[in-house]
């Protein structure tokens, strides 16, 4: 065996059971059911948070949402925390029916201290709530929502989940794409997980917390992905977090991609130093319990983003296959990584299936290979700036 050929075999060793992983969650979640009746004994009284920065271009729809949920209007409360706003926000929640709740500190910018300061006030609010909601300030919410969610909180869950996807923008190769992404990552892999009694984790829009658990555990993520940080908290804290495909939240994606840039370059970074904290925890815990949950968190810890694989895959079958002509490996590395690239295309149609994918996401496949380009280049950027610590808003389109 020559050098190359180990490179190529050990590389094969590393990516393939993560591509075939992935491939076995989506068949699992074809025969994943869902819940259609969600009769309960009692109405749980819910608080919806909506932190927000900066964010009167959009915080209309998402609370003309809200207020169309079909549940009794008399147990839910709207909060928009208006976190360091120098905008119109807060008036324009207040006119709108939302109750608002104004935060000032330059010193603890982003989310994760928004939803704490906001947790600690409604934990100890005049009215007594059994759940806390987070939604986006950019999203619509499915009618169902709290139907749902009041249905898993009476079956024991302590911490909720929803399907978390994007909104459609047909023709525009950014949003498309991503729309991709968020459909294999936050529905499709989680059904999956569902079917083998796995942990789901938080994906920051369309979480509900039991008060019970905020106060036993509460809410102490400040990173840039704050919402990932916090799940991973609770899961080795040994909470059970569900996932509720019955429940949606759609989030507007930025148009341009200049817009969205700020905002991936924040999930990238944030991503990579969850994992540098957080990957060897779990695998620790796996083994200590030997535990085939925490194994699974660890798998998805380590697991690259799909389009990012599949580049990888690609790119080595295509370079085997000139090797192979020029004579300097075998042909069975082609067959090995002809074998991945089908698999990884077989979890994307499958992925697509499950979600009920509409036309236009099958005709977004052909934007792939930009959106692969755009995404390289703002890898690039973001090694060439370095390590980025604070939290940078994203532009809205309005």
């Amino acid at each position: 065996m020559t050098l190359l050929e180990i490179i190529f075999l050990s590389l094969f060793i590393a990516v393939a059971p993560l591509i075939a992983y992935q491939f076995f969650l989506g068949l699992l979640a074809i025969k994943a059911k869902k819940i259609t009746d969600f009769e309960t004994s009692s109405n749980r009284k819910f608080a919806i948070v909506v932190p927000g920065h900066n964010e009167e271009k959009i915080i209309a729809k998402t609370i003309y949402s809200l207020s169309g949920l079909i549940y009794p209007k008399k147990n839910y409360d709207v909060f928009v925390i208006a976190d360091n706003c120098t905008d119109n926000t807060a008036n324009l929640a207040r006119s709108l029916g939302a109750n608002v709740l104004e935060r000032f500190n330059k010193k603890e910018k982003g989310k994760g201290y928004a939803l704490r300061w906001a947790f600690d006030q409604l934990l100890d609010y005049k009215e007594e709530y059994d759940a806390i909601i987070v939604v986006d300030a950019d999203s619509l919410i499915s009618g169902n929502y709290l139907e749902v969610m009041n249905y898993y909180l009476e079956n024991n869950s302590t911490v909720i989940q929803s399907s978390d996807l994007v909104l459609p923008e047909p023709g525009n190769w950014s949003i498309e794409s991503s729309r991709i992404g968020f459909l294999l990552y936050n529905y499709v892999k989680p059904l999956g997980r569902k079917r083998l009694n796995f942990n789901m984790g938080l994906r920051g829009n369309g979480m509900c917390f039991s008060s019970e658990i905020l106060r036993k555990i509460p809410w102490q993520a400040w990173s840039l992905t704050e919402d990932l940080e916090y799940g991973l908290i609770l899961m080795l804290n040994g909470v059970k977090i569900d996932f509720a495909p019955e429940a949606t939240v759609m989030a507007q994606m930025p148009k341009e991609p200049k817009n969205a840039e700020s905002q991936r370059s924040r999930w990238e970074i944030g991503r990579y130093q969850i994992i540098r904290k957080y990957t060897l925890k779990f695998l620790y815990q796996a083994i200590k319990k030997r535990s085939v949950t925490y194994f699974d968190v660890f798998i998805d810890l380590i697991t690259p983003p799909f389009v990012n694989m599949m580049l990888l895959v690609t790119t080595t079958f295509t370079m085997a296959m000139l090797l192979w002509f020029w004579g300097l490996i075998s042909l069975m590395y082609i067959i090995i990584w002809g074998g991945l690239v089908v698999v990884g295309f077989a979890y994307l149609f499958v992925g697509l299936y499950v979600g009920g994918a509409d036309k236009n996401l099958y005709k977004s496949l052909f934007h792939l290979p930009v959106y692969i380009y755009w995404k390289m280049r703002l890898y690039g950027k973001v090694l060439k700036k370095g390590k980025e610590s604070k939290w940078i808003k994203t532009e809205r389109d309005g």
